[in-house]
């Protein structure tokens, strides 16, 4: 059984993938991998996941410049989800021009966004 066929892919043929710092160990995002994105991520050594809107590859930092290197690839305990541990160019994963995507905190019973934009989405994404 090759590595890929470990892998518990969900019925789209997905497997979540959690993308951590290499160093400080923040999760910096999550998103979806199908086997192809997978495999060009294990052969490039940089991030590429599969977009459920856009039902395509995306090299991460395609058009941001913001890629992430990756230094490990791992699988839990249940086979159904993959940790990446990168390395994070520019230092924006989200968006949104955060550092990462779990921006927002649970303060009573609202969310408070709790980190800065580090850089105009428009002034990114052109």
């Amino acid at each position: 059984m090759s590595w890929l066929e470990s892998i518990k892919w969900d019925e789209q043929g997905l497997v979540p993938a959690i993308a951590q710092e290499s160093g400080s160990g923040k999760i910096l995002m999550m998103a979806w991998m199908n086997r192809e994105a997978l495999q060009l991520t294990a052969e490039s050594g940089h991030a590429v996941y599969w977009s459920r809107s856009r039902s395509k590859l995306w090299h991460k930092g395609e058009e941001s410049g913001h890629q992430q290197v990756v230094r490990s690839i791992r699988l839990d305990c249940d086979g159904d989800v993959v940790l990446l541990e990168v390395e994070q160019k520019g230092g924006i994963a989200c968006h949104t021009g955060r550092h990462n995507c779990f921006f927002r905190e649970l303060e009573g019973d609202h969310w408070v966004e709790i980190l800065p934009v580090l850089k105009d989405p428009d002034d990114i994404y052109k």
